[in-house]
């Protein structure tokens, strides 16, 4: 019930639509303010209006994991084609275009969620009875301030500059244009919003949704973010392709960082007590923990039309016409993983087993090896879904389970990386606790039997130097954070992401070639690759910490990680990385093509011409869509080279 409050609302709602503005959404502008801001059971639904805007698939349900899961070390979309599609849907491959109809919608829900907290920030705010002794309303107020910074948030990440405002439309007068802002302007102001709102908040374990809310952990947790995001490095539009700078006062916002990192984990009210798997586990069978890992988490309702976390995220699972031979139902598994990701992971690493998936399932329920150029997410799988939890047997997508935007465990690294930065490294007044917060996440990773070399020994040697404890943390939140679409942003900030590309590129470019019998410069730390692995399909081991689904049956391989001769009778092979076209004698479309909005090979391709040392920046800032701009009557303009 808790959930479904989420759909009624929006048809209870005592909101109607103000005519048409440039954002060309559903503003929620006019309204009886004195009504429905004077009565405690009406402001909860008009904050209700407001989380009702996360849950659409054109952002939070689906696309901000998908459609704009840009290509990098861990996230990994193929694409075939030369050139871009007409759809100008290839953010993935950052080749985009601001046609495409996706980021028009992510637009307009982006303003659409922004526009109703703008609604409900100054209807409280003026209500009579408002009054910031009144813990349940403080409470709302902050909220809404926190979602509104989460919208805002995530559209400076993804467009660089944008359009700012903090009233509700219907107040702007003739000002149907709002003012493109300066992103530091935008991320500074959030920052001072939400600390000023976080003092009146309520911790996840006092609200009666828990981290299904807005809480003062997830306030301080998004001032964490903000400020990292402010203090990193970003895109802007200098010169021919832009170039990649940071704020000379970088420095004071990981310093904010760290201060409200450690006000989360001061608190003591979340732990990393559930193995790595379970927090996913748990999800998808809507089992939902107010203090452990989950510290925010997007509550989709669970009726066949909200959210598609588990469909498109996890192993593909085929149908006949619709239907499974399973009760639970056909998924995509679109969202894919760099084919050479779970390589990175040390063999002992528990996290890779689980958010790396090598196999799917056919219309019949029966395992099938994947041998294609890129490997499964297997986070929040639906088959991972106990029977009882179940979807059926005729499901799709609108899967109901929740997507943790954010963890306690981006919290400790975080506050990690703030210390390492601040104080020039972890041998300062805070430094034991930071390395204590990083040893927290990878404790979690590794069995009782590998804890003292594992993470001990470790960190401890990471912990030497600046420098070496932040490329401990660089890799750390790589495998932490697989399939949640977390890496590229992080590599922005980091003013990484140039160089992970270009690797990214060579690595597939590198092993294609060698079925070709090419053997390039690098083709020596690829020598014990498994081109061919052997499997065979067993029968469920009904063990969860085997395999979280314990009906169907599996894949076991022999070594996934060496190249080995055939074991014998009972082994099938699957051949790996046959990545070569003979007719064409190249690497195919999909090695060649993938990255090619920065990097690309074939006839016409710029790969050679690219100098490690010295690269451009990755274009993954998003273009503003063609209805904002016509809307503007031409104040809104593309750069970065968007036509």
């Amino acid at each position: 019930m808790r959930k479904y409050i989420i759909l009624l609302s929006t048809l209870l709602i005592l909101l109607t639509s103000c005519e048409k503005r440039f954002l060309e959404v559903s503003s929620d502008s006019k309204y009886e303010n004195n009504y429905v801001f004077g009565n405690k059971d009406e402001i909860n639904r008009v904050l209700t209006a407001v989380y009702a805007s996360l849950m659409s698939n054109d952002t939070y349900g689906n696309a901000f994991f998908s459609t704009f899961a840009l290509n990098c070390d861990v996230e990994f979309t193929a694409f075939a084609g030369v050139l871009p599609s007409v759809n100008g849907e290839d953010f993935r491959a950052f080749d985009g275009a601001r046609h495409a109809p996706s980021v028009q919608r992510f637009w307009d829900k982006q303003y659409e969620g922004i526009e109703r907290a703008n609604i409900f920030i100054d209807g409280i705010q003026g209500s009579p009875v408002f009054n910031k002794d009144d813990k349940d309303l403080t409470q709302q107020l902050g909220e809404a301030k926190v979602l509104r910074a989460m919208f805002y948030h995530d559209l400076v990440v993804m467009f660089g500059d944008v359009p700012f405002n903090t009233k509700p439309t219907m107040q702007l007068g003739t000002d149907f244009v709002i003012p493109v802002t300066d992103r530091n302007e935008i991320l500074s102001f959030l920052i001072e919003d939400l600390r000023e709102a976080a003092s009146g908040m309520k911790y996840a374990n006092g609200l009666a949704q828990g981290v299904e809310r807005a809480s003062r952990e997830f306030c301080f947790g998004m001032i964490a973010r903000i400020a990292l995001t402010r203090g990193g490095y970003a895109l802007y539009p200098e010169g021919a392709s832009g170039i990649m700078k940071r704020m000379p006062d970088y420095r004071d916002y990981y310093a904010i960082a760290m201060q409200y990192a450690d006000s989360v984990i001061s608190s003591g009210t979340h732990s990393l007590n559930k193995s790595y798997r379970n927090v996913f586990i748990d999800e998808t069978n809507n089992i939902v923990s107010n203090n452990d890992d989950p510290v925010f988490e997007i509550p989709f309702l669970r009726n066949g039309s909200s959210g598609n976390v588990g469909y498109n995220t996890g192993p593909a699972v085929g149908s006949t016409e619709g239907i499974t031979t399973h009760i639970w139902g056909a998924a995509g598994g679109g969202t894919r993983l760099n084919a050479f990701y779970h390589y990175s992971f040390d063999r002992s690493d528990i996290r890779k087993d689980y958010t790396v998936g090598q196999w799917s399932y056919d219309a019949a329920g029966q395992p099938q090896v994947l041998t294609d150029y890129s490997m499964y997410n297997n986070k929040w799988s639906k088959l991972w879904a106990n029977a009882a939890n179940a979807l059926g047997n005729q499901s799709q997508g609108g899967t109901g389970i929740n997507f943790p935007y954010m963890r306690y465990a981006d919290i400790l690294l975080m506050y990690a990386e703030a210390v390492n930065e601040v104080e020039g490294g972890v041998t300062g007044a805070n430094g034991a606790k930071a390395i204590d917060a990083f040893k927290q996440v990878r404790r979690r990773a590794f069995l009782a039997e590998h804890q003292s070399q594992k993470v001990e020994s470790y960190t401890n040697t990471a912990a030497a130097s600046k420098e070496s404890f932040f490329n401990a943390i660089v890799q750390e939140r790589k495998w932490e954070f697989g399939g949640e679409n977390m890496r590229w942003k992080d590599l922005v900030r980091w003013n990484l992401y140039s160089k992970v590309v270009y690797d990214s590129f060579m690595e597939y470019l590198i092993v294609a070639s060698m079925v070709g019998g090419d053997y390039m410069e690098g083709s020596e730390n690829y020598q014990t690759l498994p081109f061919n692995k052997f499997y065979k399909r067993a029968p469920n081991p009904s063990n969860k910490d085997i395999y979280p689904n314990t009906t169907l049956p599996i894949i076991e391989f022999y070594n996934p990680w060496e190249a080995v001769l055939h074991p014998g009778t009972g082994w099938e092979m699957a051949t790996f990385y046959n990545w070569y076209d003979e007719n064409t004698s190249m690497p195919r479309a999909q090695i060649l093509y993938s990255f090619r909005g920065f990097i690309k090979g074939g006839s016409g391709g710029n790969w050679e011409s690219l100098n490690r040392n010295n690269l451009p920046p990755v274009r993954y800032i998003l273009p503003f869509p063609n209805q904002a701009i016509v809307m503007s009557n031409g104040v809104y303009k593309n750069q970065y080279g968007y036509n």
